[in-house]
């Protein structure tokens, strides 16, 4: 256990090393469960199971957002408190963190079970693909309750001061679905099912283990009676943080729907009858690898955020800013390392996932579109999660949003529609109208980070940071 006072004394660079490197390893073995399905479906099933997984993506996004909103708010929220050095308050938020993961949990799997169909169509399921989708959701849908409550717990973990136990615990998760991957795709033949049931199980697992761990007497912060009677100002102070995360999570299900009815349209064009779902699926590897990407930078931004937090609501404004400039160069050459690579062996990250040609073909240029900006995307999420941090949620909101549904959206259909019209690509100008809005997402996210410079100020006090009482004592 790292001791959650060296968040105040210690040096920067040793601290941020501290706790990213474990949540880098979080976020890439998160990532895994998404790249090792996709390897083992489009090496032993085929390019319309890869489809089919893509089409899944949107609602797995959505359910992911509500597991978001409370694990990043809840984990924000409590190294704040704990820079007050406030254990009780700390303990509150553990319980109705978990009181608010149960109450999402059962609205997803209620409503996905009850619109499964209709929610898949609207995502761009196609005759060819839709068997694929239903059968994998059909198994993953009740586990997923489970995987936004060990994504929660281990944020809790790492944030009350255990960053590396949230490592092992992601990690263990990760090598179990790998493992039975292997067993249910490969030696049984289950197909989309295997997958599916691999992911649940693992995601089940590292639960059951995250709970363990709050039961434990030698853990900091554990489970106590008084922090499960539900209270309205933590579910306020953690949804509002968390929203960012919602939004963004939730934004980028429906930004994804809309961009596979582009893709379909113009991919049928383009290819031929089946080019839409070919280029769907194109879409779902090379999103696979931008994710990859994002998971880094968000495991160092994760790193980043219990640090912020504590010397934020300790008012050591100097540490703050030392945080934030340490961290975004750490984003930075992971962006600029992964669109280096996307450049330079796109036809090989898209071979690594499937050995058809017509996908690779339509994905190649796809993987160098969507990633040249990665630099911009990494700089981007570093500023919606330093906001986060520093309890500025509508800052982060609109930071995190702007790319996705301020500029994303009318261009997928302005730029597509303007190069056919110029005797272009309909299809190359979907994955253009995407770089465009990095750019402009960027641009935003600078002109908010500089209305904020004075949190880097010695002697600035925010609201936040001044004494208050946030519950009475009947609490």
């Amino acid at each position: 256990m790292a001791d959650i006072r060296e968040l105040e004394t210690k040096p920067i660079g040793k601290l941020l090393w501290t706790f990213a490197l474990p949540a880098v390893i979080t976020q890439v073995v998160a990532s895994i469960y998404n790249i090792v399905d996709r390897v083992f479906l489009g090496q032993y099933v085929g390019e319309m199971a890869i489809a089919g997984l893509a089409i899944t993506l949107p609602l797995m996004n959505i359910i992911h957002a509500f597991g978001a909103m409370v694990g990043v708010g809840a984990s924000a929220r409590m190294s704040i408190v704990l820079g007050r050095k406030d254990i009780r308050w700390a303990e509150k938020i553990l319980g109705n963190s978990i009181l608010l993961t149960f109450f999402f949990g059962f609205l997803f799997v209620t409503g996905g079970y009850l619109f499964m169909d209709q929610i898949l169509e609207l995502f761009g399921a196609s005759h060819d693909t839709i068997g694929f989708a239903r059968e994998y959701m059909q198994i993953v849908l009740p586990g997923m309750f489970f995987t936004t409550l060990s994504f929660n717990l281990t944020g809790l973990i790492r944030a009350s001061g255990y960053p590396t136990k949230s490592m092992w615990i992601m990690a263990g998760g990760a090598v179990l679905n790998m493992i039975l991957d292997a067993l249910f795709i490969c030696l049984m033949g289950w197909g989309i099912a295997g997958a599916a049931w691999a992911t649940t199980i693992s995601m089940v697992s590292m639960a059951v283990v995250s709970i363990a761990h709050f039961i434990q007497p030698s853990s900091f912060i554990r489970f106590q009676r008084h922090a499960w009677a539900p209270k309205l100002y933590i579910f306020r102070n953690v949804l509002l943080i968390g929203l960012s995360p919602f939004l963004m999570n939730f934004a980028a299900s429906f930004v994804v729907a809309l961009l596979n009815r582009q893709l379909i349209h113009y991919g049928n064009i383009a290819v031929a009858l089946s080019g839409g779902d070919l280029a769907v699926g194109a879409y779902g590897v090379v999103n696979t690898y931008c994710s990859f990407l994002v998971m880094l930078i968000l495991g160092i931004c994760q790193g980043m955020q219990p640090i912020a937090g504590y010397n934020y609501g300790a008012g050591h404004n100097h540490r703050l800013k030392e945080t934030y400039t340490l961290t975004l160069k750490c984003s930075l050459a992971v962006g600029v390392l992964g669109a280096v690579l996307a450049l330079a062996i796109p036809h090989y990250i898209m071979r690594a996932f499937t050995n058809g040609d017509e996908m690779i073909a339509i994905g190649t240029p796809a993987m160098r579109w969507l990633n040249v900006m990665m630099p911009l995307i990494a700089f981007t999420i570093t500023n919606s999660q330093f906001f986060q941090s520093i309890d500025k949620p509508w800052i982060a909101i609109v930071t995190s949003l702007s790319r996705q549904l301020i500029f994303l959206i009318p261009m997928m259909f302005i730029v597509p529609y303007l190069m056919v019209q110029a005797g272009g690509d309909g299809l190359t100008g979907v994955w253009v109208s995407c770089t465009i809005c990095d750019v402009l997402g960027a641009l935003l996210a600078g002109v908010l980070l500089v209305t904020q410079t004075k949190v880097f100020k010695p002697g600035y006090v925010a609201p936040e940071r001044r004494p208050q009482k946030e519950y009475g004592p009947e609490d």
